[in-house]
């Protein structure tokens, strides 16, 4: 029997790979070339076959020079391999096998296909491989090893003579080839500048005059800004940097985009070339000479690091100037101080790509991560994580130095010189490291807030420079913002993950991209405490759709993220999955627990909403509010706030911000446009709404507008929600206008800044998930969650929503809306319903029981097609995950395609868009 191998978000070929080596008695890998990206990821894997004498044999070439030869010098580290090299160059026969062949007890496995020894072949490129199974005596499988026997014995071994010639070689066929042939003839822009490009000018158009951009360090912020000069053409341009080394790359990314006419120069403390019309200034000096320019010089105004923005340096300068148009480009959206830079760009946000969106299309470079249990005597079950004291004293063992540096060993590194930067938990850990490493060979050192800038500076110059002997920085407080070190090739986790925010920001530190750069090591040294299912959430993020897509991911070695490589060994996979199913996520220690890490990272001032969404792939403030009904009211829960608690007790304003949360997470942003608008202002009408609008929208619609205003003055909700939310507005003739209430609540600044702050996630929540696309009527996003009461607001349904409810079907004109729940638990409701996935695009699905073939709601379901009856997919796994009920996913349209049976009706569906691997694997398989 044959089986196709393909890389897909729910397995790929390394995983084949792993699997049949593992089990094998031996094996012979056959490829075209070997590199290091490929090798690393078999390491572990081959180091077991090693311990168990599995002998195996590699064959390679020097075909295009593609082989590397740190790759083949790992492999001879091996004692049970055997490795040779097809010299293409001296033969000149091209040399493109690409097989692995297995021996297990009574048979052979093969993997035959396109697949080299690289991670992008592993794991990403489209590739196609067959894996067969033959019988030791098959005649197809012994003229695959005669074949490889032939081309084994015309083969060289791999010997020292060998490496130092083919390297030296290499070496000057990369220079040669270099200096000859390349050549920038265009930048082309990424994801992100796209993405960015467009909502700078969908923004521009509706007659917004900022905006900012939040992406990651390393993903073309300054190129993006130049695309975007080089489009608007404005006559002059101010590029203002918050610290000097930034102005000339930025000056010369520039240069490369914008017209030749459009002069750039620099404006510093030392050099003023005022005749240039684009400048680029450090906010230092600006800030001191801003009024010897007038007051319209620039008609377009860039702040890079734009979190600083606030700051009252920035303020006198921006102040001053009138500009057409000002831009953000920044890292990170938060602030120590609490100040809010999404309201100094006017919420316009132009784009906001986080790290995974960042890794899946390549903006910074791919990391292969290893999870790695630390060794037995550290023992965290008895020690308070918060006590640093002790757990310093925990970690600084000679043996644990050891066991890093073994494992650093066989893990090797992307490039000639080993990069690292190692996070410790400590000042006293830092140093402790760095004397160990310096004292065992390996050249290190620390640094720490106690170290000058210029100590910093030296420290990373010698670690950039590959003529330094400087391979390691220990730290632990300092590498967050304005720390850029793009050569980095490994980043050592030695401390335990208690934050996820702070995993991905240490992360972050190596992903910047750089020439020679393939991939970023990540070293994780995992103990034995009880939060080490916080690495798995991290790597995850939200593209998690509950507990069991984390189990999923963790078996399947992530296989469903994109540009990465994440490995880990049995023994912390097995502590993570079983933390995972003891953790209840939306119990009130948990988010308790949750609240105060984020609060730390923000120097340990209480969050505003809109301060989690620089991090809601790794923590949501949505299950603070469906914990306690409000956000605020969670905060008067965990926080020991006097002023907090007093505004709890104040019924008509927990009435008011309780109906503003209630519909978070906003799926539809009219209404809440609407009530930014309120919030300084009388009252708004449908043309001063259609206005607004359109800084959201690409396309307005008017009933839709009616229907929000009709929806805010509560006309559709039931006797319940009206006693249970404050009435904020109020129609008059055809205006809108705030109620009574909601206007005496305003007149006290801390309300309405805690009004704004919910209104604000809101409309920049909805932002960052349906952007400025019109889904029409009903206005649904596929594969976004929605409930039922979603849907009767989304339809512009005209009566109480809460009537909008049945047993799973729901229909407004000839939308026909099918809530699935794929879970048969014991006294489940959805247990007396027989709905199972067939494949990716067809399943089963049964009627309300009182539904027969020739009722009208059957007729139509059955003939759905013909009528023109549409049937809106939603789908879940499980009713309830930790006690919390989940959101349907919205999977499209679907048509029925056979049906049998009476009250029920057995129907087969079959949709429109089929699913994704990973949505299939979701809906079809429990761990």
């Amino acid at each position: 029997m044959n089986t196709l191998i393909t890389n897909n978000q729910t397995t790929n070929f390394y995983n084949h790979l792993e699997e049949v080596l593992l089990k094998c008695n031996s094996f012979i890998f056959n490829v075209a070339f070997i590199n290091f990206s490929g090798l690393q990821l078999l390491l572990d894997t081959l180091k077991t076959l090693e311990q168990k004498g599995v002998k195996g044999r590699v064959l390679s070439s020097t075909y295009l020079n593609f082989t590397e030869v740190k790759a083949l010098k790992k492999i001879k580290e091996f004692k049970n391999i055997e490795v040779k090299i097809y010299d293409s160059n001296k033969t000149n026969i091209g040399f493109h096998a690409k097989s692995y062949i297995f021996e297990l007890d009574d048979t052979y496995e093969l993997l035959l296909g396109s697949s080299n020894i690289t991670a992008s072949a592993f794991k990403t490129n489209i590739e196609w491989n067959i894996k067969t199974i033959s019988k030791k005596d098959d005649l197809f499988l012994n003229e695959v090893l005669n074949e490889f026997e032939s081309l084994w014995k015309n083969s060289y071994i791999v010997n020292k003579q060998f490496l130092e010639e083919y390297e030296e070689f290499k070496k000057t066929f990369e220079k040669r080839d270099f200096n000859s042939s390349f050549k920038l003839e265009k930048l082309n822009t990424n994801y992100m500048q796209e993405e960015a490009l467009f909502n700078l000018e969908s923004l521009r158009k509706s007659g917004e005059n900022k905006a900012l951009v939040i992406a990651a360090t390393g993903s073309g912020k300054t190129y993006l800004c130049a695309f975007d000069v080089k489009k608007a053409r404005p006559k002059r341009v101010l590029f203002l940097v918050h610290r000097e080394n930034i102005l000339i790359k930025a000056k010369q990314s520039f240069e490369s985009i914008v017209d030749s006419s459009f002069t750039c120069g620099l404006y510093t403390g030392n050099k003023k070339e005022l005749n240039k019309k684009y400048l680029f200034s450090t906010i230092q000096t600006m800030s001191l000479d801003f009024k010897n320019f007038k007051k319209d010089e620039f008609n377009y105004i860039v702040v890079d690091e734009a979190h600083h923005i606030v700051s009252p340096s920035y303020k006198r300068v921006l102040e001053y100037f009138k500009t057409k148009f000002l831009l953000g480009l920044t890292a990170t959206s938060n602030r120590m101080d609490g100040s809010s830079i999404y309201k100094v760009f006017d919420n316009n946000i132009a784009c906001d790509i986080r790290l995974n969106d960042a890794l899946e299309n390549k903006l910074v470079v791919p990391f292969h991560y290893y999870g790695i249990t630390d060794i037995e005597s550290i023992d965290y079950s008895s020690i308070d994580m918060t006590k640093i004291e002790e757990l310093t004293k925990v970690l600084k063992v000679n043996k644990r130095v050891e066991y890093i540096i073994e494992k650093m060993n066989l893990y090797s590194h992307c490039g000639y010189k080993r990069k690292v930067i190692a996070f410790c938990v400590s000042k006293e850990h830092c140093i402790y490291m760095s004397e160990q490493f310096n004292k065992r060979g390996i050249n290190s050192t620390y640094l720490i807030s106690n170290n000058t800038i210029s100590q910093r500076e030296d420290a990373i110059k010698n670690l950039e420079d590959d003529t330094n002997c400087l391979e390691v920085i220990f730290t632990v407080d300092i590498f967050n913002e304005g720390v850029d070190i793009p050569s980095i090739n490994t980043v050592l986790m030695l401390r335990p993950t208690n934050s996820p925010i702070v995993f991905t920001q240490q992360l972050g530190r190596g992903l910047r991209k750089h020439k020679g750069k393939e991939f970023l090591t990540v070293l994780d040294f995992i103990g034995n405490h009880n939060k080490a299912y916080l690495i798995a959430l991290a790597l995850i993020g939200n593209k998690a759709i509950d507990k069991e897509s984390i189990k999923i991911s963790l078996k399947n070695n992530f296989a469903n993220m994109q540009n990465v490589f994440i490995k880990m060994d049995e023994i912390s996979k097995q502590r993570i999955l079983e933390q995972i199913d003891k953790e209840n996520f939306n119990h009130l220690k948990y988010l308790k627990e949750q609240y105060f890490e984020f609060k730390a990272i923000l120097g340990n001032r209480r969050p505003l909403l809109v301060d989690y969404l620089q991090y809601e792939d790794l923590i949501s403030p949505l299950s603070f509010i469906s914990d306690s009904k409000s956000y605020i009211e969670f905060l008067a829960k965990v926080e020991k706030d006097e002023e907090i608690k007093s505004n709890c007790t104040d019924e008509v304003f927990i009435k008011a911000i309780r109906f503003i949360e209630y519909l978070l997470p906003v799926k539809r942003v009219y209404e809440f446009v609407v009530l930014k608008y309120l919030l300084n202002n009388d009252y708004i009408d449908e043309e001063i709404a259609s206005l607004h609008l359109k800084k959201y929208l690409n396309k307005i619609n008017s009933d839709t507008i009616l229907h929000s205003f009709n929806f805010l003055n509560q006309d559709y909700f039931d006797k319940a929600q009206v006693k249970r939310y404050l009435k904020l507005v109020e129609f008059k003739n055809t205006k809108l206008v705030k109620s009574k209430e909601f206007e005496l609540l305003l007149q006290s600044d801390e309300y309405k800044k805690l009004f704004e702050d919910s209104i604000n996630y809101g409309i920049l929540h909805y932002e960052k998930e349906f952007g400025r696309e019109d889904y029409s009527l009903p206005f649904l996003k596929l594969y976004s969650k929605y409930n039922m009461l979603n849907i009767a607001q989304l339809c512009n349904f005209n009566k109480i929503h809460s009537s909008f409810r049945g047993s799973g079907f729901l229909k407004y004109k000839d939308d026909f809306f099918l809530f699935i729940n794929l879970e048969k638990e014991k006294f489940s409701k959805s247990s007396y319903y027989d709905n199972t996935f067939l494949s990716k695009d067809t399943f089963t699905y049964q009627s309300k029981p009182s539904t027969s073939q020739d009722s009208v709601d059957g007729v139509k379901l059955i003939n759905n097609k013909k009528l023109n009856v549409k049937l809106h997919i939603f789908v879940r796994k499980f009713v309830l995950v930790d006690k919390k009920t989940q959101g349907f996913i919205y999977l499209g349209l679907a048509n029925t395609i056979k049906y049998e049976g009476n009250k029920p009706i057995s129907v087969h569906l079959k949709l429109e868009k089929p699913l994704d691997n990973k949505l299939y694997e979701e809906f079809t398989k429990i761990v």
